[in-house]
């Protein structure tokens, strides 16, 4: 198949420009059928990615991966959900603050606009074909997705039933469009199009978000991976920690807000360590320990240094056991991604501290890990998550896919 990257490029730009002008009521609309349309079409969409199950089966793709591409009645429903949860949120394309007027009678203030084309990079995680589309739409944006080829038929059949919908109303298809063959040759193409795309998105693997950021001549939102730690300290409900490391770790270990370190408080770690231990083996979870917390494990294994930079994305965890907060706070600054950090404590200064001293994209006080996501934090669907501090740190949300230009009104005045 002959693509001309360059084209599929300058098309985006175009529909681009035509979402920019389109009012809150359309955009919303639109979205609106999308989520509709992903009901009606659910059996072809499942077909579709039954291909791409059969594939990864075949091929022996990690449970990870698998999990992370398959799609079903319920996961479908909830990807409808979300882009209706987008449809429903405040459009902030065209919103004006700190409007002010300056001594000599203009006014200066900031109104946000669309970024312009995206360029989505992912693997085995057909569901970023809606949430891209959906969250992009609304802020304005068009939008290239370039999925894995594992993922493929499943992307191409959402993407189509958006497509019709865009139609429908007469919006530019390439609004929202997916390059039809994940070939290496044509991903090199499109990071040279800085002429025409705004912003690269790489979402999957680490191996991916480095080739992307070393080969884009575009600016890349970069999240190499999700080493979340869960900190117990001293003064915690151990009650409230078994539970937050339970889901952190266990609910779904795939995806990258799953907790991968553990670190215990050495004045409890001879209470709170056993307790783990336990939940811990009964969800089959492989522990890595530290000296200190090894003894508390049947079944465990000594960590290496290496361990504590490593994302497991399965069933494993990473214990160690820290003389004080200081030393919890260290350990995460010399080993954290920047993704999500947790304390359980129920001292109020420790808590607070943690958050001040503490600069992942999201730092939490007594609540699960698997908080951090851009729907549980009422952004609606997230476009990606950001470990690097610019442009956006965190989930990405609508109002990351927009940025600022300043706006002066006048009545006359010249400078003299």
């Amino acid at each position: 198949m002959s693509i001309d990257i360059t084209a599929l490029c300058q098309q985006a730009r175009l529909a681009s420009r035509q979402l920019a002008q389109l009012s809150e009521r359309e955009k919303n609309a639109v979205l609106q059928a999308m989520a509709q349309a992903l009901r009606t079409e659910q059996a072809s969409i499942l077909a579709a990615n039954a291909l791409d199950m059969a594939a990864a089966v075949e091929k022996q793709l990690a449970p990870a991966m698998q999990d992370r591409l398959l799609l079903t009645a319920e996961r479908l429903e909830q990807l409808a959900l979300a882009v209706e949860h987008i449809a429903a949120l405040p459009d902030p394309v065209g919103q004006i603050r700190q409007l002010a007027p300056r001594p000599n009678g203009i006014q200066v203030g900031r109104m946000r606009i669309p970024l312009g084309v995206i360029a989505m990079i992912y693997e085995a995680r057909p569901n970023v074909t809606a949430d891209a589309g959906a969250l992009c739409l609304k802020a304005g944006n068009a939008v290239i997705l370039r999925g894995g080829r594992e993922a493929l038929h499943s992307s191409l059949a959402i993407a189509a039933v958006l497509q019709r919908c865009l139609q429908d109303a007469g919006i530019h298809p390439a609004a929202i469009t997916v390059l039809p063959e994940p070939d290496r040759e044509l991903l090199l193409q499109l990071l040279q199009q800085q002429q025409y795309v705004d912003l690269v998105i790489p979402r999957g693997g680490e191996g991916l978000i480095r080739f992307v950021s070393e080969h884009s001549r575009i600016p890349v939102i970069q999240h190499y991976k999700g080493i979340c730690h869960l900190f117990v300290d001293k003064a915690a409900d151990l009650n409230k920690a078994l539970a937050l490391l339970l889901n952190g770790k266990t609910q779904r270990p795939g995806v990258c807000n799953a907790l991968e370190t553990l670190l215990v408080h050495r004045e409890i770690a001879t209470t709170f360590l056993p307790l783990a231990s336990q939940v811990l083996a009964e969800k089959n979870v492989q522990v890595y320990a530290c000296p200190a917390s090894l003894p508390a494990f049947e079944g465990g294994l000594p960590a290496t240094p290496e361990q504590y930079d490593t994302e497991y994305l399965a069933l494993a965890l990473s214990v160690k056991v820290v003389d004080s907060f200081a030393a919890a706070v260290a350990h995460i600054e010399q080993h954290s991604s920047g993704h999500t950090e947790v304390i359980c404590t129920q001292d109020i200064s420790r808590s607070q501290r943690f958050l001040q001293q503490v600069n992942s994209a999201v730092v939490m006080v007594n609540a699960s890990s698997r908080f951090s996501d851009g729907g549980e934090l009422g952004l609606g669907a997230e476009i990606g998550i950001s470990t690097s501090k610019l442009h956006a740190y965190g989930p990405m949300g609508l109002e990351a896919l927009t940025t600022e230009k300043y706006i002066v009104i006048g009545d006359g005045q010249v400078r003299s």
